[in-house]
């Protein structure tokens, strides 16, 4: 592989995460990008040729607790080639050969999360890198390796080759049981119990709610199994490194040309930019979403894993919003808007919900975290996952619509569509069926944004400027 074609892919993705310094608006930065260590021992274009990919890994306000809700984020870095300025591909990884840095900790993620290892059936999609002690604040991994199994790939030893490196911060959720409804608004309070999504509810403990239709599949993802979410709504930045990756004929169809309502993206020559690269991306349609994470190894969320990701393992309170309380503090303006240090403009706000004077449209991911704020303060899930009751709607696979319930959890393969659709089984299809909305937005009400409403949990909505979403991996 030549170096000098490695090192201009490297300039490439420091453009994107380097220089930037702030890519999905939450200040995770990956720069140094550069091979290192290829072999060819196995043999002229082998199938099990290989080559490390290093870089450096920081993001802010990361943590990782051993009491309470024991739990970590993680970045979900995968990488991205093209050979000779062709299309851009998705990387296979080696199970085996990461280099983990110092204080950090790298689990590789397969396509089929449990099963075994293959380099072509089976590969790593991308890996989850984490601090390996208890802490909270900036972290950093210098020189971290992932290992790229080019010859999977059918990527000979003398290419021509770019890459980039993507990264996208996670919460760990954990494995157990949780209460799923409020028994106001949503579903009849009931405890998942199992991971066995087909198992009727017994007592109002099961596999699903009381009341439901199971799911067609014991595997449909019921929340009780552990998984990664993101920590964040996709970011304008985020969905413009996606579109930048696409071939004119899958772009096209993933891009919205609204300039309403704070979304700031635009196209020129080709080349996708966004003005207003740390807010929340809306107008995102379910076909949208599904594409962006069938590309980065991701899955859509399902209803009953929202609640988890929200209430974790604590009873359910009726009303209550992502933080764990009936109140909410609003933003009712902004300082800094549209800057990587964007906040309400009023002490003690917590989340961008109902009427605000004077904004009108999603806010900066994580605006209202801090070194210092509570879980409260900061508007932040039981496990620290931000922003799920308001600033956009979150588009989940609904229990109770029948396609939702034929889903089974599978994950992106890094490759979408020529017409840019998620191509996965069983999935959502492009018009929506079998999703709904979670978590409110902007500019509803405290009741809509409440953790166990179900207002919108079947509603069809296409690209609208108060929709978006976020991704989950599982976890074996």
């Amino acid at each position: 592989m030549k170096k000098s074609i490695s090192f201009f892919g490297a300039i490439f993705s420091t453009l994107f995460f380097g220089t930037l310094n702030f890519l999905c608006a939450n200040n995770i930065s990956v720069s140094n990008v550069t091979l290192t260590g290829q072999n060819t021992s196995a043999g002229t274009n082998n199938a099990a040729n290989f080559t490390q990919v290093q870089f450096n890994i920081t993001w802010e306000n990361s943590h990782r607790v051993a009491f309470g809700p024991t739990n970590w984020d993680a970045a979900w870095v995968f990488v991205k080639y093209r050979v000779a300025g062709g299309n851009w591909l998705h990387a296979s990884l080696a199970n085996t050969g990461q280099v983990a840095p110092s204080g950090s900790t790298i689990d590789i993620g397969l396509l089929t999360p449990g099963s075994t290892y293959n380099a072509t059936t089976n590969p790593g999609m991308g890996a989850f890198i984490y601090r390996n002690t208890s802490g909270s604040g900036t972290f950093t991994a210098n020189s971290a390796q992932l290992r790229w199994a080019y010859g999977a790939n059918s990527v000979a030893d003398n290419a021509v080759v770019e890459v980039q490196v993507f990264a996208i911060e996670m919460v760990f959720v954990p494995g157990g049981a949780f209460s799923a409804g409020d028994g106001s608004n949503g579903f009849t309070r009931t405890t998942i119990s199992t991971a066995n999504a087909t198992t009727a509810p017994a007592s109002n403990s099961g596999g699903y709610p009381t009341g439901q239709t199971a799911p067609t599949a014991a595997s449909w993802p019921n929340g009780f199994n552990g998984f990664y979410c993101m920590k964040y709504e996709i970011s304008q930045q985020q969905y413009v490194d996606f579109l930048n990756t696409l071939t004119a004929s899958q772009s096209v169809n993933r891009f919205s040309n609204s300039t309403l309502v704070r979304l700031a993206i635009s196209v020129a020559n080709g080349v996708y930019s966004t003005t207003n690269p740390f807010l929340a991306c809306n107008f995102l349609s379910m076909a949208d979403l599904a594409a962006y994470l069938d590309w980065s190894g991701l899955r859509p969320m399902t209803e009953l894993e929202f609640e988890k990701a929200c209430r974790g393992t604590l009873p359910a309170v009726a009303g209550e919003l992502a933080w764990g309380t009936t109140s909410s503090t609003p933003a009712t303006g902004l300082t800094n808007p549209g800057l990587t240090n964007e906040i309400a403009s009023n002490a003690g706000a917590n989340c961008m919900l109902g009427s605000q004077t004077g904004i009108t449209g999603p806010g900066r991911v994580g605006m209202f975290a801090a070194s210092n704020t509570t879980r409260v303060q900061a508007g932040a899930t039981f496990y620290g996952i931000m922003e799920m009751s308001g600033n956009l709607w979150e588009r989940t696979v609904s229990i109770g619509v029948a396609q939702g319930r034929n889903f089974t959890g599978l994950h992106g393969n890094g490759a979408i569509s020529s017409a840019g659709d998620a191509d996965v089984t069983n999935w959502p299809d492009a018009t929506g069926t079998g999703t709904g909305l979670k978590g409110g937005a902007f500019n509803e009400t405290s009741l809509n944004c409440s953790v166990s409403s179900r207002s919108q949990a079947a509603t069809l909505y296409s690209r609208t400027s108060t929709t978006s979403g976020r991704g989950v991996r599982s976890v074996p």
